[in-house]
């Protein structure tokens, strides 16, 4: 199945969208966002993924990333979302507190496949700094917009409080 919109320049710097099947509110819970977090720093020092901007909503993703040379952002994505799917899906099923477990599993598991991605990353590449920051408004005016916080740096699970408070937590490359 192919793309309208797909990675062309490997070290390119692009807007990616990750979003869960059937928007499902999977990272209403923080275990799960922090699944994606720890993820995010493996593909980080092991990957060489760069991440510029970032945020997990409930049901979705955004990020800005790069890849240094010598790896593949597609291959960063690829291995990110695979590794997320199957951790992510597994704890749904060993977390006893987890109301929603079985619809859950019902809804990601379909036989012995999982699918808890959509396909896709909608990867939109970042052509000028003007670009770059309206994205990266974007991504940290999501939560503001959906009602979770007041200011955007007091959401936890975004690169608005990494920049503000400087102790966010993923590593941010900057732009220069």
């Amino acid at each position: 199945m192919g793309f309208a919109y797909k990675i062309n320049d490997q070290q390119g710097i692009y807007f990616i969208t990750c979003t869960v099947v059937e928007w499902v509110d999977v990272f209403s819970n923080a275990i799960y966002k922090d699944m994606v977090i720890e993820s995010l720093k493996f593909c980080q020092d092991n990957k060489g993924l760069l991440v510029y901007g970032w945020v997990i909503m409930s049901n979705h993703m955004h990020l800005i990333v790069s890849c240094k040379e010598g790896f593949d952002l597609s291959n960063a994505l690829r291995d990110l979302k695979k590794f997320t799917s199957t951790t992510i899906v597994d704890a749904i099923g060993a977390n006893k507190r987890e109301s929603r477990r079985n619809w859950l599993l019902w809804l990601l598991k379909k036989g012995e496949a999982t699918t808890f991605w959509q396909p896709g990353n909608h990867p939109e590449e970042i052509y000028s700094m003007d670009f770059f920051l309206q994205k990266l408004n974007y991504i940290h005016l999501n939560p503001v917009r959906a009602h979770l916080v007041y200011n955007a740096a007091d959401y936890v699970y975004s690169s608005a409080k990494d920049m503000e408070h400087n102790n966010g937590q993923i590593k941010l490359s900057y732009l220069c």
